[in-house]
């Protein structure tokens, strides 16, 4: 589990939510705090469930989530689905980082049902996160399971790390791409990808 080039298929145990709850309860009082205050009585519990829910991903198996949602198809155009909202948490700091993920694939006989795609960005965002591998997770697995002639992921973010600590940089987003087939050796299938994510098409 802290490899980040750890198995992306691999599916592990649900967390102890008491453990963490008494861990929560410990750094309360290493920061000063009463745990046993009204406000924070509860808290602890309430915290190790939200880490439960935003580690989900962990627990999820992509195989499962596609559940035979890949179809024979001619289809050889460009199928993007842009703007998918994802939440995630920064590995180094436990600060959420959130923002849009744009994806792309050219089909080479097999399409996906596309309500899966938002899905597999939940699945590998819903972990302890960096938006490099993140980016490059989300490609992979298109590529692996979809073998397109194409693949491109794009991923603007806004990290609460830069934001509300450290350089405290409120209007700064990083953008993180990962190309496969077509897409990294084709500067015009390239440009067409990056054009058509940037026009408000609705």
């Amino acid at each position: 589990m802290a490899d980040g080039n750890r198995d992306e298929k691999l599916v592990i145990t649900k967390p102890d939510i008491e453990k963490i709850s008494g861990l929560i309860k410990e750094l309360l009082i290493e920061l000063g705090e009463d745990p046993n205050r009204e406000g924070l009585k509860k808290t602890p519990v309430r915290v190790a469930k939200a880490f439960e829910y935003l580690t989900k991903g962990y627990r999820e198996d992509i195989e499962k989530v596609l559940n035979g949602a890949i179809f024979t198809e001619k289809y050889n155009e460009m199928v993007i689905v842009k703007n998918i909202d994802f939440f995630s948490l920064c590995e180094h700091h436990l600060l959420p980082f959130y923002g849009k993920v744009h994806i792309a694939y050219i089909p080479n006989g097999k399409i996906v049902g596309l309500s899966k795609i938002p899905r597999i960005v939940e699945v590998f965002s819903r972990r302890l996160q960096v938006q490099e591998r993140l980016t490059q997770q989300i490609a992979d697995v298109l590529n692996e399971y979809l073998n397109p002639k194409g693949v491109a992921v794009v991923i603007e973010a806004r990290h609460l790390c830069m934001i509300m600590r450290g350089v405290e940089k409120q209007n700064s987003v990083a953008t993180t791409s990962a190309m496969h087939g077509i897409f990294a050796e084709d500067v015009k299938t390239r440009n067409e990808f990056m054009h058509l994510i940037s026009q408000d098409l609705t």
